[in-house]
């Protein structure tokens, strides 16, 4: 059910958005939603392909008369993050989202909305549906499985498309123009831990660390938004004067996302309870601090729980466990020296770990715009890895896109969005990964440029949509699809 008061205007691009976050789509489940843009394709006699990967492609006649001018390919990505709020009974590969509206914002309850980058696939399903566009021909590419690495890119032809010139609708920043972003790096890591019985007279409890905000690892890296993954980490090492035995571990979600929870299950001596709170209180003290004020709200969950047959770590493990943890790094590495002190150029993000069964493992990812910038940072990460024994695997390795400021396609977006807002507009590199980098390289000489309207808290339970930026973002479509009609090659 729609919410109370949901937008109505621009009418195609809600309408369709709001049909999307009825399709559960996550990262390699994109089936469905691809089907009902088929069918919306196939209502309107518009030809379409989806290749082996998974990708769609839907070809749009020019509008009448506009026949001449270059095709123009229009690329976004069907899948979405999810993530939820522990308290949250929420199926993302069967139930809806639900929507909800809080002053000028559109989120969903307890989720992520999946704005990124449903947004920009409701701008191309209404390119196909407003019978009063003046385009171009327009060749839609609704990619898959971008969320968990840019596989759809990776996988995709670019000898489907005859397109010259890209329109990308995955930015979220109203009122700035992005013309390049940072490649992607990443690893997996795995070892076999030791166990055993715990020490008898010791008790189970679990230690959950909730409440941080999260969110995107690119965009939002320079932050400084709390890691769930390190600040537990913290707290052990803090807590080694004390008598405890680790069982498990875990915490984050996707190696895009920056952790907001993590927990552990540990056999404690429940005589000392009193300092293993006084340690609790500490570190949330020390951390609010220095951490931002949306990460305000992080809390502890500390009791004790049933658990049959506990086995633990043996000492060894459990102090390399937590020197490997420590030592790991996350966070911006290194700024860029053009667009300084919030564009990262180098930058670690300590996504996932996973203690259970006697198994470690964990993820990792790098982003850079340069990737020479990124060989020490990668030795130092595999030298921590088979210092501390572990096997590694590479799990993400993209191209960025590196900035065009010629680009006749960016100029020309810059000057129609100055004459719709009325100000001054921003050109930007993105410290995330676009599928345009892997495009381009595919396709080199492809000019492109991306915009999109403000999403904040994207990759996070608290991604919102600032209803506001969404009819002046269309505009600049339209206004942008009738210019290139004009050309005339």
């Amino acid at each position: 059910m729609k919410p109370h008061q949901f937008p109505e205007q621009p009418a195609h691009i809600w309408t369709h958005f709001y049909n999307l976050s009825q399709i559960p789509r996550p990262s390699g489940q994109e089936q469905a939603v691809r089907d009902s843009i088929i069918q919306l394709a196939q209502a309107r006699q518009l030809t379409h392909q989806v290749d082996s990967t998974g990708n769609l492609l839907v070809w749009v006649p020019a509008t009448a008369g506009c026949e001449q001018a270059p095709v123009v390919a229009v690329q976004n990505h069907l899948d979405m993050v999810t993530v939820k709020t522990g308290d949250k009974k929420h199926d993302f590969s069967r139930d809806p989202l639900t929507l909800q509206i809080e002053g000028p914002w559109l989120s969903a309850d307890r989720t992520t909305l999946g704005a990124d980058n449903g947004i920009g696939v409701a701008a191309a399903m209404a390119m196909m549906t407003d019978p009063t566009l003046v385009h171009p021909a327009l060749e839609l590419l609704f990619t898959v499985e971008e969320e968990t690495g840019l596989h759809g890119a990776l996988g995709f032809d670019t000898g489907m498309l005859s397109a010259q010139r890209m329109i990308n609708l995955d930015t979220e920043d109203w009122g700035e123009i992005y013309l390049g972003c940072a490649g992607g790096y990443g690893y997996e890591a795995h070892r076999h831990l030791h166990l055993k019985l715990p020490t008898p007279g010791l008790k189970a409890w679990t230690v959950h660390l909730k409440g941080l905000t999260g969110g995107h690892s690119g965009m939002q890296i320079h932050e400084q938004l709390g890691n769930a993954n390190k600040l537990l980490i913290e707290l052990l090492v803090d807590a080694c004067d004390l008598t405890w035995q680790l069982s498990t571990l875990r915490g984050g979600v996707a190696h895009n996302v920056i952790a907001r929870e993590a927990s552990a299950v540990i056999m404690l001596d429940e005589r000392q309870l009193e300092r293993w709170h006084a340690k609790l209180a500490a570190a949330r003290a020390r951390w609010l601090s220095y951490l931002p004020t949306v990460d305000h709200q992080l809390e502890w969950v500390f009791c004790a729980i049933a658990v049959d047959q506990p086995l633990v770590l043996g000492q060894a493990d459990t102090e390399g466990v937590l020197d490997l943890m420590s030592i790991l790094p996350h966070g911006p590495q290194s700024y860029s020296l053009q667009q300084p002190a919030d564009l990262v150029d180098l930058s670690c993000n300590l996504a996932l770990v996973n203690i259970s069964n006697g198994e470690l493992r964990l993820q990792t990812s790098l982003r850079f715009f340069n990737e020479q910038q990124t060989v020490a940072l990668k030795q130092t990460i595999e030298s921590v890895f088979r210092s501390f024994d572990l096997v590694y695997d590479k799990i993400l390795d993209y191209p960025g896109w590196n900035p065009n400021f010629d680009s006749p396609l960016v100029a020309r977006t810059q000057q129609l969005a100055e004459l719709l807002t009325g100000q001054p507009v921003a050109l930007k590199a993105i410290h995330a990964g676009l599928e345009c980098g892997i495009l381009v390289s595919k396709k080199p000489g492809m000019d492109v440029v991306s915009f999109g309207p403000t999403i904040k808290g994207a990759h996070s339970p608290s991604e919102r949509l600032l209803i506001e930026t969404v009819a002046p973002f269309w505009q600049l479509v339209v206004r942008l699809l009738a210019e290139l009609a004009a050309d005339r090659g």
